[in-house]
């Protein structure tokens, strides 16, 4: 049975915008009058909610405000939201870098962080020294840190540099070596923030690997704070959602994901898009006028689209010159931002587009019925001149939703795993 190791309750965090240090001498002189009386903090009352692009009209602004969660041994709790959204500021709260302005944490066992790049490393010692100092700081004793030094230095892949300060390292070269100590002196709970973001890719898939393995084998938890969505799926076992310093949602991985790209886009999304003079998109000579995806089924453009219906692609430019080699490209994408494949125009028939002249021309393509499975899909556009000049790149704007198709009475409902739902044909026979 699975015991809590971490509980979050009501935790907020104040902070006053514009000034370093905690405020005025006035306020700090009224806190402690409120205090002394046994009254609340006056300024705990006000304070503008946590949204970096919206302007300062208070002096205060809540970073985080009633967050309530809990992680159980051997969870890995992704925590994910836009820039700004108080994901590191949580962090810095669960590891005990700053204090909440209200609420407690509560939790057991070691926790090691690795919140930024270099993170408790002093630029004057060798690799070495810091992983001894990282260690002691971690609660570690000499004989510990001797024992797992030596796998420390091996997993960083830094060794030929152990010995050099690290104010000589790379930035890579720094996660790699933090990564290192808190990852193997055996902590209950690893608090990991975007820096792995730092690392190359190989490093990337070790230190993936090393937090499954800590937490599916070694049964310890995992907090881990990305915006890479499949790093996030593929390591987490449930997630949250921050917006505007707030819980959003708190679930499964795949549906936090979910919700955290609809609040990350903003919902100019649209699976018909028209362009006019105000948000026209043109170069060298070419215009987008519009794209569409719709339903593939002429009388029934505008009806849902079905798993077992065709899918119509249109395109429509203005060129100046007809027999320019124009292509067009369409790039689909699932909801977590994984490219799946993209369909372009290169071997399109050109025969009755040999006449000189310039105006309109339609593209049109068909993506076959029982390709993508329920769910919501992306489209990205590009304007392309003879196959690799890249005229026009329309990303963030286009989407399209599958539904299911009619089922009979008695089959299996429910969505099937997968991005798509093909229908290969297949026989059975006696050899």
């Amino acid at each position: 049975m699975s015991k809590t190791i971490l509980k979050a309750e009501n935790i907020s965090k104040q902070y006053r915008l514009g000034l370093v240090g905690t405020g005025s001498l006035m306020h700090d002189v009224n806190r402690w009058w409120h205090r002394i009386r046994g009254k609340e903090d006056p300024y705990l009352k006000v304070g503008a909610v946590n949204d970096r692009s919206a302007k300062a009209t208070e002096e205060y602004v809540w970073a985080l405000k009633d967050i309530n969660f809990e992680v159980q041994e051997g969870e890995v709790l992704g925590i994910i939201g836009k820039n700004g959204a108080g994901k590191s500021t949580l962090l810095k709260l669960l590891s005990r870098v700053t204090s909440p302005t209200t609420g407690t944490i509560k939790s057991r066992g070691r926790i090691a962080s690795l919140l930024e790049v270099g993170t408790g490393f002093h630029p004057e010692l060798t690799g070495r020294e810091n992983i001894y100092l990282n260690g002691a700081i971690l609660g570690m004793t000499k004989a510990e840190i001797d024992a797992k030094v030596d796998e420390i230095i091996e997993f960083s892949g830094c060794e030929m540099y152990i010995d050099t300060p690290t104010k000589r390292y790379s930035s890579g070269m720094t996660v790699r070596l933090g990564f290192a100590v808190a990852a193997h002196l055996e902590p209950d709970i690893l608090v990991v923030d975007e820096v792995l973001a730092v690392g190359d890719a190989e490093f990337q898939k070790k230190a993936i690997g090393k937090m499954q393995d800590i937490s599916s084998g070694e049964g310890r938890t995992v907090l881990f704070v990305s915006h890479n969505m499949v790093s996030v799926q593929s390591l987490c076992t449930r997630a949250i959602v921050l917006v505007n310093g707030k819980v959003d949602f708190e679930g499964s991985t795949a549906n936090a994901i979910q919700e955290y790209l609809k609040e990350a886009t903003t919902d100019g999304y649209s699976s018909k898009l028209f362009l006019d003079k105000s948000n026209t998109v043109k170069n060298k000579g070419v215009e987008l006028l519009s794209a569409q995806i719709t339903n593939g089924e002429p009388d029934k453009a505008d009806d849902p689209i079905r798993i077992d219906t065709k899918i119509l692609m249109q395109c429509e430019i203005l060129v100046n010159d007809y027999n320019r080699k124009i292509n067009i490209g369409f790039q689909f994408l699932d909801d977590s931002g994984n490219i799946l494949f993209t369909s372009h125009t290169r071997n399109a028939a050109r025969d009755h587009l040999n006449s000189k002249g310039n105006g309109k021309l339609l593209f049109k393509g068909i993506v076959p019925e029982k390709l993508f499975n329920e769910g919501e899909f992306y489209v990205n556009i590009f304007v392309v001149e003879d196959s690799s000049d890249v005229l026009i790149k329309l990303t963030d704007r286009m989407k399209f939703t599958v539904i299911p198709m009619a089922k009979k009475f008695g089959e299996r409902m429910g969505k099937s795993v997968g991005v798509f739902k093909t229908d290969f044909e297949w026989m059975v026979q006696i050899p």
